[in-house]
């Protein structure tokens, strides 16, 4: 089931035009030759302007010159996650991965042969200032990066103050293609794939799984406004009809009016994109009789949850479908060593996600030789994966960094590698379906390309 679900998702989204690459096997081969000539041209003129870069020898001196006089010997990381706001529920997994990583590489010797210095931060969401109170608290302390938000929202009110300060954005949940694209000077990095393809992934599901018609509702942000321009563009190209594509106020203290239009319009499934609010929204449906049990639903990574749902009469969610970006490899062991940390998790979305974004940071900075903000976003992509040799722990990595060889962290998630907007190359989504209101299961990954916006 689950390797014939991704490899008919990869089918209709070829036929779409989609860019996608490849399924759960992590197997590029199936690439486009359009997006391999893409690259191609791509690649020609960094190799083509390399000798131009090296002729002269004086940048090259003053970079040594640069590395011997750095003095920021001390990594600090501050974190910037959900622990109160909309997104609350998925700050849990993300505090306990980035301390899993931190703790790992303390206990081999830390970075630069200093303990790694934590500063943990409370997100919030856009309706307070809890954000950049936060990062004004962590810039005062010295932080060469800063790992958060799991809103894209929030994460766009702040990236300028801390960019612009020479520190390392890096976000393990931002999804929204807004910030592909977004002029952050070289600093912003993320380990979750843009919504072009989880968009890309819920329009293959449901087309393959006979929907002809959809509804599809979001929140009135960059997250959710992103991802449903994306479904809709991807489910109108697979052949299917949109018969309401609808935002709505979060804030608002009804969702009457906006069901009554999706339930006007007759679809035969509704994706539904936001965060807790979403528990309202569904409840309105079930109201006018299309709910769960009514219609097939699609949640997304903002709404999929262990706890959200489970007030809801029993049986209600069964069978709703939601998408949420995972990786390659089993978490199944990865999240049970989560609970070692926070035994009281139950969700467990973008906690590995966190834990790579907290192990790529320590990396970039031993091999820079420096925990300086721009020096650690310049080796990012390097030890992401550059040609270098596959590495998947602190020890191994850093053994290799000591060596004076190149190294391809592989992340918990799989690979990691950035494209030149800091974004990854290459995603992996995971769909998932309700069997009660608080338990899901996997029916299968999609691994791809993820398209550019």
């Amino acid at each position: 089931m689950k390797r014939t679900m991704a490899l008919k998702a990869v089918a209709v989204l070829g036929a779409a035009s989609l860019a996608l690459a490849a399924c759960s096997s992590g197997d590029d081969e199936a690439a486009p030759a359009e997006t391999t000539a893409e690259e191609t041209a791509a690649e020609e003129p960094t190799e083509e302007e390399a000798p131009e870069e090296e002729a002269p020898e004086e940048p090259e001196a003053e970079e040594t010159e640069e590395e011997a006089t750095c003095q920021n010997d001390t990594l600090i990381i501050g974190s910037m996650l959900p622990a109160t706001g909309d997104l609350a529920f998925l700050g849990p997994p993300e505090f306990a991965g980035v301390e899993k990583a931190i703790a790992e590489v303390d206990a081999g010797g830390g970075v630069l042969g200093n303990p790694i210095t934590y500063i943990e931060g409370d997100s919030g969401d856009t309706t307070t200032d809890i954000a950049s109170q936060t990062v004004d608290s962590h810039l005062s302390q010295g932080v060469q990066a800063i790992i958060g938000a799991a809103s894209s929202g929030v994460s766009l009110t702040v990236i300028d103050k801390i960019t612009s300060n020479g520190v390392v954005h890096f976000s393990p949940a931002n999804t929204a293609p807004a910030l592909t694209t977004y002029p952050d000077n070289g600093l912003y990095f993320r380990v979750a794939p843009s919504d072009v393809l989880q968009g890309a992934v819920i329009a293959a599901d449901a087309i393959n799984n006979g929907v002809e018609s959809m509804a599809v509702v979001a929140r009135q942000d960059p997250y959710g406004e992103g991802l449903k321009d994306a479904v809709v563009k991807d489910f109108s190209a697979a052949g299917g009809t949109v018969t309401a594509d609808l935002l709505y106020d979060p804030a608002a203290p009804s969702f009457e009016a906006e069901v009554a239009e999706v339930v006007a319009s007759g679809p035969q499934a509704v994706t539904v994109i936001g965060f807790e609010e979403s528990v309202k929204l569904l409840q309105e449906m079930i109201k006018q009789g299309a709910g769960p049990q009514d219609i097939q639903i699609y949640l997304v990574d903002g709404n999929i949850s262990t706890t959200a749902y489970e007030d809801f009469p029993a049986g209600t969610m069964n069978g709703t479908r939601a998408t949420v970006p995972s990786g390659e490899a089993d978490l199944t062991a990865f999240n049970e060593s989560l609970l070692e940390v926070d035994p009281d998790l139950t969700d467990f979305a973008y906690g590995a996600q966190s834990y790579d974004a907290a192990m790529l940071i320590a990396l970039a900075a031993e091999a820079a030789g420096c925990a300086d903000g721009v020096s650690i976003a310049t080796a990012l992509p390097e030890v992401a994966g550059n040609g270098g040799e596959a590495c998947d722990n602190w020890a191994d990595c850093k053994a290799l960094l000591d060596a004076g060889t190149d190294i391809d962290f592989q992340g918990v998630t799989g690979p990691v590698d950035f494209n030149e907007y800091g974004d990854l190359a290459q995603g992996t989504i995971e769909v998932n379906e309700y069997t009660s209101n608080t338990e899901f299961e996997s029916l299968g990954k999609i691994t791809a390309d993820v398209p550019l916006p």
